[in-house]
């Protein structure tokens, strides 16, 4: 007959529990993995897969009692830094989709916009697209091992402890916003360029040839120039999005 008592089974529960909390809240806010497409139990799942992979170099974590009181602090420490993880991936996605309402407000196409069901958020179209092409470009550059890769070590930047938030003071996320417009800006940076000087030189006909109808001619060139240089812009979106991916997630490294 096996038997086993408390102590053997928190001595076996510990070491999966408090990682595979901090995953699970991961799951729940990152991009990607957080979506209403991805069911519920493979998130499940897969926290418990990477909280069990981790137990092998996460630092020891205390044998807790679940009914006391201190149980109910490092279960919020870990749903805190793991949602701000998640929190951290989002404001990446974030930057480059605001780089698409710029880019869209320069080009005219603003006016294109619609309810997004998988966000439940109203976008334009230019936001949705450069949304839907972050989200290949984090799985094709590995973007979810690396915020894998940050969870299993934010164990020993962040152990499990009875000071859940003591993270907030160290990790600063109030101020993880102003990335959405450095980077944002960085990003449509070129084609704000390209616009102004379309709407300089349609400036300069209108007053050379006044009978020219500037706004009839002007939409389908800002159109025009706008997606040809929107072509020439995909390729460059990749190093600044990588650079503040890992900028984000040094934070937690």
């Amino acid at each position: 007959m096996i038997s086993f008592n408390e102590a053997q089974l928190m001595a076996w529960l510990t070491p999966v529990l408090w990682p595979f909390l901090r995953v699970l809240a991961l799951f729940q806010a990152m991009p990607v993995f957080g979506q209403r497409l991805v069911p519920a139990r493979v998130r499940v799942a897969l926290a418990f897969l990477i909280a069990l992979a981790a137990g092998g170099v996460a630092p020891p974590m205390p044998e807790v009692a679940l009914d006391s009181s201190l149980a109910v602090l490092l279960i919020l420490q870990q749903i805190l830094i793991g949602v701000s993880l998640g929190f951290a991936v989002r404001i990446v996605f974030a930057t480059v989709e605001f780089a698409g309402e710029i880019a869209g407000l320069q080009m005219g196409m603003n006016f294109a916009g619609f309810f997004d069901p998988i966000s439940a958020t109203q976008a334009t179209a230019v936001s949705r697209f450069f949304g839907t092409l972050v989200a290949f470009l984090f799985v094709v550059i590995n973007g979810h091992l690396m915020v894998i890769d940050a969870v299993v070590q934010s164990l020993t930047a962040f152990p499990v402890g009875p000071e859940p938030f003591a993270f907030l003071k160290a990790a600063q996320p109030q101020q993880w916003g102003a990335e959405v417009f450095r980077m944002g800006l960085w990003i449509a940076l070129p084609l704000i360029a390209i616009m102004m000087f379309v709407n300089l030189l349609l400036g300069v006909i209108s007053r050379v040839a006044p009978q020219t109808h500037i706004f009839s001619i002007g939409f389908p060139i800002t159109m025009g120039v706008g997606l040809v240089s929107l072509l020439f812009m995909l390729p460059l979106m990749e190093m600044p999005f990588l650079a503040t991916l890992q900028r984000m997630l040094a934070v937690f490294q």
